[in-house]
């Protein structure tokens, strides 16, 4: 079975992954309605800190966790240790947790304290890592260190795992060309931050297989333009991604332009999230949606721009989050006047399985959004000019005249 390819109901995975996955994915894409330079924009962003502890990487956690529970690489009660910082050390602690791990978590000492304390409130082991000491690297090499002197610790590898990637290109990215298709519209890209780089390359592996021609716009900070150095420098305020390092699944040539945002531009919007729309969202949402706005300056008014809010802010209340931020000049957030937003409803395109359902007891159940299979594309067609996978343009139709 390939990295990509669905799971199967796999012998010996324990029941509690089932009542886990009606906890994680499926989040709502929110179209945010906004004016910047004097014309109206909408951004369309996945609400990732709906997720059960607060971010994205419950996604690629659980997926991981499965596969490695299926194949037999985690067994019962085995060590699980993951070097992190912060957002993927929460999930495997309370996944981890929930199906009867142990959790050992290392992390760089200067990750905020929310994130920290809430590792060990999952009952994990926490290791902090100094800049002396290596900070990110030294943390990933003191969890294969502890893997080498036992070897039942179970290492996700959460930079280099297959899976992760795999996690986005089987829920994410259908999730958002199911919620779009229902309203008949197509996007024109994709835009991300990148940490590990999975939800990037695992949502854009998927639109680009409905849609050839979709962008993919990988975001960095401006003070540490990791991507585009190709090595660790300067210093950043956006926790969660430019760790230092371009993680090995991130393929830059598959991508398109870098886009750079300034930190303090990012903790601006997060904060006028917040306050004018009440959406508790992290720091590195504010960058995601700086980024997207600059993407539709890029593309035009009109495009599909879509992004993820990837974390809430209960992780940020020690940080700069919480504190007045200096404007800038060329900084976005000061122009952009917030007017609301619309829920786009959660789709049972990938969370319902009618052979592992838990809420119908493993009848088939069709759910009431449901917008049929979601499989990868034979060939592609033109609707309206684009190109758009074959069986999508029937449904695309379809919802246009019954919208």
């Amino acid at each position: 079975m390939s990295a990509d390819s669905p799971p199967s109901a796999e012998a010996g995975v324990p029941d509690r992954f089932l009542g886990l996955k009606s906890l994680i994915g499926n989040t709502p894409l929110l179209e945010i309605d906004c004016r910047f330079r004097g014309r109206r924009r909408l951004v369309y962003a996945k609400a990732e800190h709906l997720n059960l502890t607060g971010s994205v990487k419950d996604r690629m956690a659980w997926h991981i966790l499965r596969r490695a529970h299926a194949d037999g690489t985690l067994r019962a009660g085995a060590p699980i240790a993951e070097a992190t910082s912060g957002n993927t050390g929460i999930s495997f602690a309370a996944l981890g947790r929930a199906l009867g791990h142990p959790v050992e978590i290392f992390m760089p000492d200067w990750m905020s304290a929310e994130r920290i304390n809430l590792i060990r409130f999952l009952g994990a082991q926490v290791h902090l890592v100094s800049a002396a000491e290596g900070g990110f690297v030294g943390s990933i090499q003191g969890a294969e260190e502890l893997a080498g002197r036992d070897e039942s610790v179970f290492l996700p590898r959460q930079f280099a795992n297959a899976h992760n990637v795999a996690a986005h290109e089987l829920t994410t990215g259908p999730e958002i060309w199911s919620q779009l298709a229902f309203r008949g519209m197509v996007p024109d890209a994709f835009v991300a931050g990148v940490g590990t780089g999975g939800t990037l390359m695992g949502v854009g592996r998927y639109l680009r297989g409905m849609v050839p021609g979709v962008r993919l716009f990988p975001v960095e900070p401006a003070s540490s333009p990791t991507l585009s150095t190709g090595h660790c420098v300067g210093r950043h305020r956006i926790p969660g991604i430019s760790d230092e390092f371009v993680p090995p699944m991130v393929d830059l040539d598959y991508l398109d332009d870098i886009v750079a945002v300034d930190d303090g531009d990012a903790i601006l919007m997060a904060q006028r999230l917040a306050r004018h729309l009440g959406l508790a969202v992290g720091i590195s949402s504010g960058a995601n949606f700086v980024a997207a706005l600059k993407v539709l300056d890029f593309l035009g008014d009109g495009a599909v721009v879509v992004t993820v809010f990837p974390d809430d802010n209960k992780k940020y209340l020690s940080t700069d989050l919480m504190r007045e931020e200096p404007v800038r000049a060329g900084y976005l957030a000061p122009d952009v006047e917030l007017a609301g937003f619309r829920s786009f409803k959660r789709t049972c395109d990938t969370c319902c399985d009618p052979e592992e359902c838990a809420d119908v007891g493993g009848r088939a159940s069709p759910g009431p959004c449901s917008l049929g299979s979601m499989g990868g594309p034979e060939r592609v067609i033109l609707v309206d000019g684009r190109d758009v996978a074959v069986g999508e343009a029937e449904k695309l139709e379809a919802h246009r005249s019954g919208a």
